[in-house]
């Protein structure tokens, strides 16, 4: 049986959670502030922490803080009643596992719950298999040995447990895109793997590319065509070298992963995304956003 901690200073909350983990089958403990809380997870580790932001005696960052520092695996779902972007980049920069905005959705929180305990039970069995130094790996088309590659094929087994957004960073020819095609054929086997390459397109044409556009919404635009986003459908669309993405479609794009909507170039009418957004790039992201050159909310996203 799984155990959930719950921090929480409001005490309907705290019932509220109890009672509906309780009849998910869960084993649920609950503390009212943050002492509370990581004592309890001290003399009685719980699989997955649901955490308040806002508590009475101490801040939630520095309580997500000493739980990492005592086990650097916990999965910590915080909650706040704060929707703006900074709070949410804040939890994930701290090593949140996910976020969930007040009024708790259920519905949401149990997703979120069930993709912390799967990457949990994931880890456990790749961490087994990385007792076993001399033995060669392979995940997909790609074959390694060695603890490098043991700790690649254990993140691609983790993020193919959900649908999230993923960032490959390394140097040029090392497989980016082929570990890209490992986690789509992983999740979603049977849908399309578009991959653009923003390096080669110009701006212009390439939110044409990823976003389509209507007839008539600039010369040559004929008729309407759909973009990769539309295309895809419930696959991925591969952004290779995003970090040569403009400051504009870096805007685009971030409202396509906040809302999972955009509109077509020349259009009005919103269309829905479903797929999944993966992304490459051979250049140091944190230094960009440092120097302005790449949005540090789409980095957090």
């Amino acid at each position: 049986m799984s155990k959930i901690l719950v921090i929480d200073d409001d005490a309907s909350i705290r019932e509220t959670l109890d009672l509906y983990l309780t009849e998910e089958g869960y084993k649920v403990e609950t503390a009212q502030n943050g002492t509370e809380g990581l004592n309890k997870y001290v003399q009685n580790p719980a699989d997955v922490v649901i955490l308040d932001i806002r508590l009475p005696d101490v801040d939630g960052f520095s309580v997500l803080e000493d739980l990492k520092e005592e086990n650097e695996n916990v999965k910590v779902i915080m909650i706040t009643a704060y929707h703006d972007m900074e709070t949410t980049i804040n939890a994930m920069k701290s090593g949140a596992f996910d976020y969930i905005h007040k009024p708790v959705n259920v519905d949401e929180l149990d997703i979120a719950i069930k993709k912390a305990l799967k990457s949990l039970e994931m880890e456990k069995k790749i961490d087994g298999l990385l007792m076993e130094p001399s033995r060669s790996f392979r995940v997909g088309d790609i074959i390694g040995t060695g603890n490098e590659m043991r700790e690649i094929f254990k993140t691609i087994g983790i993020v193919s447990q959900s649908r999230t957004t993923v960032l490959i960073q390394g140097e040029s020819g090392t497989g980016k895109e082929l570990i890209a095609k490992v986690i789509h054929h992983n999740t979603s086997p049977d849908e399309p793997f578009i991959a653009v390459n923003c390096s080669a397109i110009v701006e212009t044409l390439l939110e044409s590319e990823l976003f389509g556009h209507e007839k008539g919404s600039f010369t040559g635009a004929i008729a309407r065509k759909q973009g990769k986003f539309e295309l895809a459908r419930y696959g991925t669309v591969f952004l290779d070298e995003i970090s040569e993405m403009s400051i504009n479609l870096q805007a685009k794009l971030l409202r396509v992963l906040q809302e999972m909507e955009f509109d077509r170039v020349g259009g009005k009418d919103k269309v829905k995304v479903s797929a999944r957004i993966m992304a490459a790039t051979n250049k140091d992201l944190k230094a960009l956003v440092k120097e302005g050159k790449f949005r540090d909310d789409l980095y957090y996203r």
